[in-house]
């Protein structure tokens, strides 16, 4: 019985175990397909990052070696850091660096390109380079030319001792042994370390204040307490509960804040963000569970219309809408003497199976919001603007905004709502100058308005 069984058995194991080794040796082919095409493609953005630094260094030569009055060289050559500057940062974005602080050298490539973009916006005839800028240009000169050498001594290694990006990425993301090393990981640790003890540089005001820490601390008023935010959230909920818990946030940091957690009598979590000082509300998160899609755009609307109204949000205006499954998100502007506000800005988030608000964001609004705007009158009429309009751009409605343009500066337009190649626009026409400031596409479900 025993030797019928075993020669039953013998070649079904037999076949099983060969075709597990045959599994087996597939799924480390695979592995080791994957594996081998991320490596070339990190070999390719490190190489392709080396390059592009080079290039960088190389156009900011060029733009200072040309006479102080080559106006068209200067923009060209600025032109050319801003589009390297760019790639070369989209490039060290997609090294595996997640946990490797590289944020000095990123925010410096940032940085950089935005300033030869805003600089080559101008027109370098009626405005020159500044002597800041030159100086600028010199130390960013020098700074690139260091760099480049750390880099290239990087990219030597690499090439000459078969370095591999996937060991740099085991070291990388290995926790509690600082006592790793890796040429790759050590010199970049290394060039991120230098680009951060370089000296503070004046970019300008158009620059840094795009990358200014807007934080609540700004925003004054006298400092609540806990109790005092107890207090707050539970009258902006209208839930009379005891149990709020409220911790602070950034104790010690220019981000202090204070988050409170309420249970809604039906058993959901509440979560409300309030600033230290002057216990205004940063956010709302209602965290019920959402059932399916029943109401509408406009009944929503109506609805978040209604709730920002009683909760002290008054003249806010929806500009933008859209949807995903069961949940709807309006963006709302303060409108103020007939012109709507786009830096005070609310996001709205609801439930499309009832219509009723369950967050809202209101950072923007809290960090730019102004009692006393004033508006200078337009320098151009409203007819002259339309006439700077494609003519095929067939106009629905018209209305006066505040926005942020390319310098992050607040310009006065003349918004223009309408359709051409059957898609709808906005376009900004500044009221003083005549230029247009901005262009941007209405999502398909506002198209019939003129939100």
């Amino acid at each position: 019985m025993y030797k019928r069984l075993s020669s039953v058995l013998f070649p079904i194991v037999s076949i099983l175990l060969i075709g597990s080794l045959i599994w087996g040796y597939q799924q480390y082919q695979q592995r080791n397909a994957v594996a081998l095409k991320s490596e070339n493609q990190y070999q390719r953005l490190f190489h392709d990052l080396s390059y592009h630094m080079d290039r960088i260094h190389s156009e900011l030569g060029n733009t200072l070696a040309v006479s102080s009055t080559s106006d068209g060289m200067h923009k060209k050559g600025l032109m050319n850091v801003w589009m390297l500057a760019s790639q070369a940062q989209s490039e060290l974005n997609q090294l595996p660096l997640t946990s490797l602080p590289v944020n000095k050298t990123e925010e410096l490539l940032s940085r950089i390109s935005k300033f030869a973009y805003q600089t080559s916006l101008r027109d370098l005839r009626e405005k020159p380079l500044t002597a800041q800028e030159k100086e600028n240009l010199r130390t960013l000169y020098k700074n690139s030319a260091e760099i480049n050498k750390d880099l290239d001594q990087v990219q030597l290694s690499v090439l000459s001792d078969n370095l591999k990006w996937g060991d740099a990425e085991a070291v990388i993301n290995a926790q509690g042994n600082k006592q790793q090393q890796n040429v790759i990981v050590d010199g970049l640790r290394a060039v991120d370390q230098k680009v951060g003890n370089y000296p503070p540089m004046d970019w300008g005001p158009s620059v840094s204040s795009l990358y200014e820490h807007r934080t609540v601390r700004k925003l004054g008023g006298v400092p609540v307490t806990t109790e005092d935010i107890k207090r707050k959230a539970q009258k902006f909920t209208d839930i009379d509960s005891p149990a709020i818990q409220v911790i602070q946030n950034g104790k010690g940091t220019d981000y202090r804040s204070y988050t409170a957690s309420l249970t809604a009598p039906d058993g959901h979590l509440i979560r409300m963000d309030f600033t230290v000082d002057g216990g205004l509300l940063i956010s709302y998160n209602d965290e019920r569970e959402v059932g399916p899609k029943q109401v509408n755009r406009d009944t929503a609307m109506s609805k978040a219309d209604r709730f920002l109204e009683h909760k002290g949000y008054r003249d806010m205006k929806a500009v933008a809408y859209n949807e995903y499954d069961n949940l709807g998100n309006f963006t709302y502007v303060r409108e103020h003497d007939d012109v709507l506000v786009y830096p005070e800005k609310i996001t709205v988030r609801v439930g499309l199976d009832n219509g009723e608000v369950i967050g809202i964001q209101a950072s923007d609004f809290l960090n730019e919001h102004k009692d006393d705007r004033k508006f200078a009158e337009p320098k151009i009429k409203l007819k002259e603007a339309r006439a700077q309009l494609n003519p095929d751009f067939k106009v629905s409605f018209t209305r006066k905004a505040l926005i942020k343009n390319e310098y992050n500066e607040e310009v006065l337009c003349y918004q223009f709502g309408g359709k051409i190649n059957d898609t709808m626009y906005r376009i900004y026409i500044n009221t003083e100058t005549g230029v247009e400031e901005a262009v941007e596409e209405i999502p398909a479900p506002t198209a019939g308005s003129k939100m």
